[in-house]
C-alpha cells in the first residue's frame, strides 16, 4: 500500500437492515393517474356548479322578466312596431323629407285609424258583453240535443261506480253569467294611457332610432368591428322590419276578408270578428282556433238552423288553413319559417309569463332572435334549433 487510498466505489445493494423500495416507474403512473381523476372530478363539480348558476340566472331572469313587465312590454311593442313602419320614414329621408316630419305625418294618420277602428269597434262589443248572459241562455237549450245524450251517459256511469243514480244539481243554472260592463269601461283609461304610451315610443324611435343605433356603433374599438356591427345591425333591421310589416300585412288581409265573408254569410257585426281574426292570427295555431271557435258559437247563438251557423266557422277554417300552409310560407320564405314545436313552447313560456300580451309578442319575438342569432357570432345553434 502506497498510504494512498483508493475510494471504494459506490455500491448499489441496499443498507444493512432496510427492505428494497418500489420501483419508480409504477409510482409516478399512479401519482399521475390519481391526478388525472382529481382533475376529472374537479371539472365534475365546476361543470355541477355552472349549470347551478345557470339555471338560478334563468329563474331570476325569468322572475325579472315577469315584475317588469309593465315596463317591458309597451317598449316590446313600440320596438316592433317602429321597425316595421322604419322602412316607411326611410324612404321620405331619401326623398329630402325629414325624420321628424314623416314621422309626425306616419303617427297621425296612425293615430287617426286607430281613433276610428275604435270607434268603430266599441259599440258593438259592449252590445256583445252586455247581451252575453241572455244570448247563452238562449243558446244553451240548442244544444240539448247534443248533451242530453252525455248526461244519460253520464248518469248511467256513476249509477254503475257509485250504486245510485246522479242527482241533478238544480241549483246551477249554466246560463247564469254575470259580465260587467262596468269592469270594461272602469279600466278603458288605462288602456288608452298604455296606447298613448306607445304611440310616443314609437315616435321617438322613428325620429331618434338611427341616432341610437350609430351610438351604439361608435362604442365598437376599432373600425374594423363599427363596420361589421354596421352590417350586422342594418341587416338585422331590414329583415325584422320585413318580417313584420309583411306579417301585418298578412294578418289585415285576413281580417278583411274575413269580414267581407261573414258580411256575405249574414253574420251579425263582421267587422268586429275580422278585427278579432287578424290580432288573433298573431298567435299561430292557437289563434285560429279561438277564432273558429267563436264564430262556431256565435253562428249557432245568432242562427237557428245549426248547418247555416255552422258555416261561417267552416269557411273561415278553409281561408285560414289556405294562408298558413300557401300564402304566408310563399311570401315570407323559408328562411322565416320556425319550427311548430319551437313556436308552441315559445307560446307557452312567454303566455305563462306575460299572458295575452306575450301570446302575442311570442312569434314576432322569437323570429327576430332567429334573424339576430344567424348573425352573431356563436348563437348560430339557436338558429338551426328553431328553423323548420
Amino acid at each position: 500500500m502506497t498510504g494512498i487510498e483508493s475510494a471504494a466505489p459506490p455500491s448499489s445493494a441496499p443498507a444493512a437492515g432496510t427492505s428494497p423500495g418500489p420501483p419508480v416507474t409504477p409510482l409516478i403512473s399512479k401519482q399521475v393517474k390519481q391526478a388525472t381523476q382529481s382533475v376529472y372530478r374537479l371539472r365534475g363539480h365546476l361543470r355541477a356548479i355552472r349549470m347551478l348558476l345557470s339555471a338560478l340566472l334563468i329563474l331570476a331572469l325569468l322572475y325579472t322578466i315577469t315584475i317588469v313587465r309593465e315596463l317591458v312590454i309597451p317598449l316590446l311593442l313600440a320596438a316592433f312596431i317602429g321597425l316595421a313602419l322604419n322602412p316607411i320614414v326611410a324612404a321620405g329621408t331619401r326623398h329630402r323629407i325629414p325624420r321628424w316630419l314623416g314621422a309626425s305625418v306616419l303617427m297621425i294618420s296612425l293615430i287617426a285609424a286607430i281613433s276610428t277602428g275604435i270607434s268603430m269597434l266599441t259599440q258593438p262589443a259592449v252590445t256583445w258583453l252586455h247581451d252575453a248572459p241572455s244570448a247563452i241562455r238562449s243558446f244553451i237549450p240548442k244544444l240539448e240535443h247534443f248533451t242530453r245524450p252525455l248526461e244519460a251517459a253520464g248518469r248511467a256511469t256513476q249509477t254503475l261506480v257509485n250504486g245510485h243514480p246522479a242527482q241533478a244539481n238544480a241549483g246551477q243554472n249554466p246560463g247564469d253569467v254575470a259580465i260587467s260592463v262596468w269592469d270594461v269601461l272602469a279600466n278603458a283609461p288605462k288602456a288608452l294611457a298604455a296606447i298613448l304610451t306607445v304611440l310616443l315610443l314609437v315616435y321617438f324611435f322613428l325620429v331618434y332610432g338611427d341616432l341610437i343605433l350609430r351610438r351604439l356603433v361608435e362604442i365598437a374599438p376599432n373600425f374594423g368591428y363599427k363596420r361589421h356591427a354596421v352590417s350586422i345591425v342594418r341587416s338585422i333591421q331590414t329583415e325584422v322590419s320585413r318580417y313584420i310589416l309583411t306579417t301585418v300585412v298578412i294578418n289585415a288581409t285576413l281580417g278583411l276578408t274575413t269580414a267581407c265573408l261573414l258580411f256575405l254569410l249574414h253574420m251579425p257585426d263582421p267587422l268586429l270578428w275580422g278585427a278579432v281574426a287578424m290580432f288573433a292570427n298573431f298567435i299561430p295555431y292557437l289563434g285560429a282556433i279561438v277564432t273558429t271557435t267563436t264564430l262556431m258559437l256565435v253562428g249557432l247563438i245568432h242562427f237557428e238552423d245549426v248547418p247555416h251557423a255552422l258555416l261561417p266557422a267552416l269557411c273561415f277554417a278553409c281561408i285560414t288553413a289556405f294562408e298558413g300552409n300557401l300564402i304566408t310560407p310563399m311570401i315570407l320564405g323559408r328562411r322565416m319559417r320556425i319550427s311548430p314545436i319551437a313556436i308552441l313552447i315559445w307560446l307557452l313560456i312567454w303566455g305563462w309569463l306575460w299572458g295575452i300580451p306575450g301570446a302575442l309578442l311570442a312569434v314576432p319575438m322569437l323570429t327576430s332572435a332567429k334573424l339576430i342569432a344567424e348573425r352573431v357570432r356563436g348563437w348560430g345553434w339557436f338558429a338551426r334549433m328553431v328553423q323548420r
